[in-house]
C-alpha cells in the first residue's frame, strides 16, 4: 500500500486504473496535477517511499515529473527524502539504491535545491554514488552528478551564534560532544564561517591560499584559538566507536569521526601551524598519535587515517623550538602506529624537520627531548602540603612518583589528604609519570637502535644530550661507551682511532670512562664517543665486562654487555651472499609474525588473504646517526618464510611457517640520491648488522619454533650453527677465548634463554 491517507488511498486507486488500461492511461499524472502544492509535496513523499522499497515505471515517471517543479519543499521533508537514500536509517538497499538512482535522486536533489540548509553529508554520499555509476554504467549519469556538483558548490548560509547543521554533525559521537562541552564557544562571533572553511580541508595538505584565508577568519572569531585548542584536544581524547561512514556500500565502521568532521579537523590541524602558541606541537602529536594506533589499540588499520596523516604533515612543517617538539611526537608515532603508510610519512616528516635545520633525523631526536620538569638530578619534587611529590627517573631509565610524608616516610601512592586537597594538582604529576614512562620506552629503543649502528658523538653532544640529560642520562649512564681521545681529527675515527671502553662515571673536571681496570679516561672536548658493542671485541674483552657488570650488579637498561654475537661462519663465507643458519625451521606462524612486526622486519601475510604460500620479511638496519640521508650505505636484511599448514579456513592465515634463507642487501648513498636495493655479500656486510639480524633470527626461531624440518635445513652446517656459541667456529677468534662461565649463560641457544626468561 502507498499509504493510508485520503490522498494515499486515490493515488492507489489511480495506480492500479492506469495499470489495468480500462481508462485508457495517465490517471496518476492526472491526479497529480490535479493537486495543490502541498498535497504534491505528500503524494512526492508516499510515491518516494514506495519505490525504495520496489521499483515501479509508473510510479517513477509521476516521481520524475514532480522532480522539476517548485513545491516549496521544508527542511524536514528534504531530510525524509534523502535519508532514506543513505545513511543508518536507509529505507533502500545500497544496491538497489544504483539500480532506481535516476527515480530516487532527482526529487530528493529537487528537495535540497529549494531549501536553505541542506544536509551536506548525504548529498556528498549520493555525488560519489554518481560518479561510481558514470564510470560504470556512463554518461547518462553525468547530468545528476553535474547538478549535485552544483549544489555542494552553492555557499552555506550563515547565522551569527549558529553553527551549520553539517558542521560537528550527529554521524558519529565527536560532534555532539563537541557541541554540547563547547555551545558558548561555537556560538562566538566568526566562529561558524571559520569552522566553514575548515570543513572544506579534504586532503591531507592544505594550500598556501586555504592557509591565508583560515588565519583571516580565526582572526576574525571571536575566542577562536581556545576554540582550536579545545576540538583538537577533544579529537584526541575522543573514544573510537561505530561512525555511520555514508560510503555506497552502506557500510559502517570503527573511528573516531565521520567524512565532514574529520575535514573539520584536518582544517584545524593546519590552522595550527600558523600560530604561536606553545600548545601547538605537543596537541597536533597527539592527535597524530591517538589517530594513528589500530583500531582496538593495536594493528595495522588506523582509527583514522586521514586525520593521522593530516597530523602528521603538520608536525613535518614545524620548525626552530617547535620542530623539536615535533620530532618527538614523530619518534613516538614511529614507535606506537603499525599502519605501513603513517609510519612513511612520520619519516619521511622528520627527515624533513632534520633538513630544515642542517641535521640528521638522529640529531633532531637528541635536542628535542623534554626535561619535564627534572633537575640535572633526574628528580622533580612539589610540595603537596605536608607531604612532597617526587617525580623521579633513575638507572637503568625508570620512572617513578613517589609521596614522602612529614616524617620522611616514603610513600609510593598518594596518600588520602593529597588526593582529597590536592586532587588539581595530582592529575598533571601522574600524567606526567606515564608520559616518562613512554618516553623512556623511547629513548631506550633509539639508544639500542645506535648500538647496532655504531653512532658516533662528539663529546659536547653526548654530555649535553645524553650523559647530563635529565631523561635519556638514566639509560646511557647505565651502559658502556667507548671514546676516541682524538676523534675530532681529520679522517675516518673508525680506522683512525683508538677505543677505550669504560662506564660513565662523573669526576671533579667532568665525565671520565672507568675501565675494568680501575683505570678512568677523561673525556676531553676533542673526543667522540659510541656504544660499545660486543661484536667489535676479543672474547677476553668480552669476558672481563661481562665480570665487571656482574660484579657491581650493574643493570642495563637492554641487553648490551651480554648481548648474543653472530659471527661468519666457514659454510656461510663460502656460501657467499646468503646464510641457512637458521633455513629448516617450521615456526608458529602468529607468534613468529607479531615478534617480526616487534623487531621491525615487515612483509606480506601468508594465507588467503596474503602472498601466498611465501613470503619475504624485510628489516632496514639502523643506520648510524651522524650520517646525512645523502651520505653513507642504507642495509636491509631478508629473510624468506614459508607456508607449512594453512590451520581453518575461516582465519585464512597461515598456522605453521617455515624459515629459509637471510640474506642482505646495500643502497649507496652519494650526491643527494639513493641507489637501488642490490644483494651483497656476506663478507661485506658489517659486523654488527650481520650480528643484529641473525640475532632476531635466532629469537624468532627460539620462541616461536614448533620444531625443526630435517629436509629443509642446509645439512651439517646448519646443524653446526644451530650450536650454542661457545661450540661455534668464529672467523675473528678462537673457541677457546669464549669458553668462561659467564659466557656459557649468555651464549645458550635463544630457545633455552627464553625458557629460562634470560633474553
Amino acid at each position: 500500500m502507498v499509504g493510508t491517507t485520503s490522498l494515499g488511498r486515490r493515488l492507489n486507486a489511480a495506480l492500479e486504473s492506469e495499470k489495468s488500461g480500462e481508462a485508457g492511461g495517465g490517471e496518476v499524472l492526472a491526479l497529480v496535477d490535479a493537486l495543490d502544492t502541498a498535497e504534491r509535496r505528500e503524494c512526492a513523499l508516499l510515491m518516494h517511499r514506495r519505490t525504495c522499497l520496489r521499483g515501479d515505471p509508473v510510479v517513477e515517471r509521476a516521481l520524475g515529473h514532480l522532480a522539476g517543479q517548485e513545491l516549496g519543499w521544508s527542511t524536514a521533508e528534504a531530510d525524509v527524502l534523502i535519508g532514506r537514500l543513505v545513511g543508518p536509517d536507509a529505507e533502500v538497499a545500497p544496491h538497489e539504491l544504483r539500480d532506481r538512482f535516476r527515480a530516487l535522486v532527482p526529487i530528493t536533489l529537487s528537495a535540497a535545491e529549494q531549501i536553505e540548509e541542506f544536509d551536506r553529508p548525504r548529498v556528498r554520499a549520493l555525488r560519489r554514488t554518481a560518479e561510481n555509476l558514470r564510470i560504470d554504467a556512463g554518461d547518462e549519469y553525468t547530468g545528476i552528478r553535474d547538478r549535485i556538483d552544483a549544489l555542494l558548490r552553492r555557499g552555506t548560509p550563515l547565522v551569527e551564534g549558529r553553527l551549520p547543521r553539517h558542521l560537528l554533525d550527529g554521524l558519529d559521537a565527536y560532534g555532539p560532544a563537541m557541541r554540547a562541552a563547547h555551545a558558548e564557544l561555537l556560538a562566538g562571533r566568526g566562529v561558524a564561517a571559520f569552522l566553514t572553511h575548515c570543513a572544506l580541508m579534504d586532503k591531507v595538505r592544505a594550500t598556501r591560499t586555504w592557509r591565508r584565508r583560515a588565519s583571516a577568519l580565526l582572526a576574525e572569531a571571536e575566542s577562536g584559538v581556545e576554540l582550536v585548542r579545545r576540538l583538537l584536544e577533544g579529537i584526541a581524547a575522543q573514544p573510537e566507536h561505530t561512525v555511520a561512514d555514508l560510503n555506497p556500500w552502506g557500510i559502517t565502521v570503527q573511528g573516531l569521526a565521520g567524512d565532514t568532521n574529520t575535514c573539520v579537523v584536518r582544517g584545524l590541524l593546519w590552522t595550527v601551524l600558523d600560530l604561536d602558541v606553545a600548545w601547538a606541537a605537543p596537541v597536533t602529536g597527539a592527535v597524530a598519535l591517538h589517530a594513528g594506533v589500530g583500531v582496538g589499540g593495536s594493528g595495522g588499520e588506523c582509527r583514522s587515517g586521514p586525520l593521522a596523516s593530516t597530523a602528521v604533515a603538520v608536525l613535518g612543517e614545524f620548525e626552530g623550538r617547535r620542530g623539536e617538539e615535533a620530532v618527538q611526537w614523530l619518534g613516538r608515532v614511529r614507535n606506537a602506529v603499525r599502519n605501513r603508510t603513517i609510519v612513511k610519512a612520520a619519516t619521511k616528516a622528520l627527515e624533513t624537520v632534520a633538513g630544515r635545520a642542517g641535521l640528521t633525523p638522529s640529531m633532531v631526536r637528541e635536542r628535542g627531548v623534554p626535561a619535564h620538569g627534572l633537575d640535572a638530578r633526574g628528580v622533580r619534587e612539589e610540595a603537596l602540603g605536608e607531604y612532597t611529590a617526587v617525580l623521579a627517573v633513575r638507572e637503568p631509565g625508570e620512572a617513578s612518583l613517589s609521596f614522602r610524608g612529614p616524617q620522611g616516610r616514603v610513600l609510593k601512592s598518594a596518600p588520602k589528604p593529597v588526593r582529597e586537597r590536592y586532587g588539581e594538582r595530582l592529575t598533571p604529576l601522574r600524567a606526567a609519570s606515564k608520559e616518562l614512562r613512554t618516553l623512556l620506552t623511547v629513548e631506550r629503543s633509539r639508544l639500542e637502535d645506535h648500538l647496532a649502528a655504531g653512532t658516533t658523538w662528539p663529546a659536547e653532544d653526548w654530555e649535553r644530550y645524553y650523559i647530563d640529560h635529565p631523561v635519556t642520562g638514566s639509560v646511557a649512564r647505565a651502559l658502556l661507551w667507548e671514546a676516541d681521545p682524538d676523534g675530532d681529527r681529520d679522517g675516518d675515527p673508525e680506522e683512525d682511532g683508538h677505543w677505550t671502553a669504560g662506564l660513565p662515571e662523573r669526576t671533579g673536571t667532568g665525565w671520565a670512562l672507568a675501565g675494568a681496570d680501575g683505570t678512568a679516561l677523561p673525556v676531553g672536548p676533542g673526543a667522540r664517543l659510541r656504544l660499545w658493542h660486543p661484536v667489535r671485541a676479543d672474547g677476553e674483552e668480552i669476558a672481563e665486562w661481562r665480570a665487571e657488570v656482574t660484579e657491581r650488579e650493574l643493570a642495563q637498561p637492554f641487553k648490551q654487555v651480554f648481548r648474543e654475537v653472530y659471527a661468519l661462519t666457514p659454510a656461510e663465507v663460502a656460501a657467499g651472499a646468503h646464510s641457512d643458519r637458521f633455513a629448516g625451521h617450521v615456526l608458529r606462524y602468529d607468534q613468529a609474525r607479531a615478534l617480526m612486526a616487534e623487531r621491525g622486519w615487515t612483509g606480506d601475510h601468508l594465507g588467503f588473504f596474503g602472498d601466498g604460500d611465501s613470503s619475504e620479511m624485510v628489516r632496514e638496519l639502523p643506520r648510524p646517526g651522524e650520517l646525512p640521508v645523502d651520505e653513507g650505505a642504507f642495509w636491509r636484511a631478508r629473510l624468506l618464510v614459508e607456508l607449512v599448514d594453512l590451520g581453518t579456513r575461516e582465519t585464512g592465515i597461515a598456522s605453521l611457517c617455515s624459515t629459509g634463507q637471510v640474506h642482505f642487501e646495500r643502497r649507496a648513498a652519494s650526491a643527494g640520491a639513493l641507489g637501488r636495493w642490490e644483494r651483497a655479500a656476506l663478507t661485506d656486510v658489517p659486523a654488527p648488522v650481520l650480528s643484529e639480524a641473525l640475532r632476531d633470527v635466532d629469537l624468532f626461531v627460539g620462541v616461536a619454533s614448533a620444531g625443526a624440518d630435517p629436509g629443509g635445513a642446509a645439512g651439517e652446517d646448519a646443524r653446526v650453527s644451530d650450536r650454542p656459541l661457545t661450540d661455534r667456529p668464529t672467523a675473528d677468534r678462537p673457541t677457546a677465548d669464549l669458553a668462561t662461565a659467564d659466557l656459557a649463560i649468555a651464549d645458550r641457544p635463544l630457545t633455552d634463554r627464553v625458557r629460562r626468561g634470560l633474553s
